[in-house]
């Protein structure tokens, strides 16, 4: 059973004095109002590098200030994204390298367990839950929870790359993209806070560049020669990566997918019991899903 802890849990709890030997990578943009709370929770962390891409805001005044070192980061379309590109440039201080975003906080008891993790010389990599808030709320239902490998041996985890021919207008940050790590990797009991959304405005916008890049993954053919052999394959009985990804390869192909993704969502997996928020984030999923199949239909005939 995996603990779950409430955000008031996380703030107050106290973080632990001694310096934790990992290599913080935090890409951002305009992240003035999440990053204070992600930078508190890593007071701990040995070396923390915000990326960053141009903020208008505070952003950097607020990186330098919590003492992380800033590095620009200027995408003109292609692969490397920002957190490989980072991966690959960067001169780290320590062996580890714990991938975060700007709206995502550590909490003390996932602290203390990737301190212990450390003294483990035969894991490379370690995947992490993420306990999702959205619009205030913690969504206990509608398949919102999902894990994600962020923690890794520096030089031992690379972003799949799933395609090469991309632009500004998908986004400058790898999106579901996943670290593969070379070597035996495990699970951590506690989970990452994830404050998935504060603003409906910001999310629309940025899943607007997630449904362009989607579109184009998608139109993919299972022979397409710009596929990686590193790339996690899809496979329904795979893990939780590669169950999603046949699934959704899979159900993009039915006629009326994204009512089915909501119906899904809100009533088989129990979304309505998360509220107003809960409906608002299935809707969303679904709508997510008609603007990808709109965009798929769009570079099929042509008009792209």
């Amino acid at each position: 059973m995996i603990e779950t802890k409430t955000e008031s849990s996380v703030v107050r709890s106290g973080i632990a004095t001694h310096v934790l030997p990992v290599s913080v990578i935090i890409p951002v943009r305009n992240e003035a109002r999440n990053l204070p709370r992600c930078l508190e929770s890593l007071a701990a962390a040995g070396e923390v590098y915000v990326i960053d891409s141009q903020s208008t805001d505070d952003t950097v005044a607020i990186a330098q200030s919590h003492g992380a070192k800033v590095v620009q980061f200027r995408y003109a379309g292609g692969w490397p994204k920002k957190r490989q590109w980072a991966m690959d440039t960067l001169s780290f201080a320590y062996d580890w390298i714990l991938l975060l975003d700007a709206d995502e906080v550590l909490t003390p008891e996932l602290l203390e367990e990737i301190r212990r993790a450390l003294s483990n010389p035969e894991v490379n990599g370690y995947s992490i839950r993420l306990q999702m808030y959205f619009l205030g709320r913690i969504l206990r239902h509608c398949d919102a929870s999902f894990w994600k490998r962020s923690r890794f041996s520096k030089g031992r985890g690379r972003f799949e790359c799933r395609l090469k021919d991309q632009d500004p207008s998908m986004a400058d940050i790898e999106i579901h993209e996943h670290v593969v790590v070379d070597g035996p990797t495990a699970e951590l009991r506690h989970a990452l806070v994830h404050h998935n959304v504060d603003s409906l405005s910001r999310y629309i916008l940025k899943h607007n560049e997630y449904s362009n890049w989607e579109a184009r993954v998608l139109l993919r053919t299972e022979s397409d020669s710009s596929r990686s052999s590193a790339e996690v394959k899809a496979d329904l009985f795979g893990t939780q990566a590669q169950r999603r990804r046949w699934l959704k390869r899979n159900l993009f192909r039915l006629p009326g997918s994204p009512v089915l993704l909501f119906l899904y969502r809100y009533v088989f997996r129990l979304g309505f019991l998360d509220g107003v928020p809960g409906l608002i984030y299935c809707a969303f999923q679904a709508v997510q899903m008609f603007h990808t199949k709109a965009k798929i239909y769009e570079l099929q005939n042509g008009r792209n």
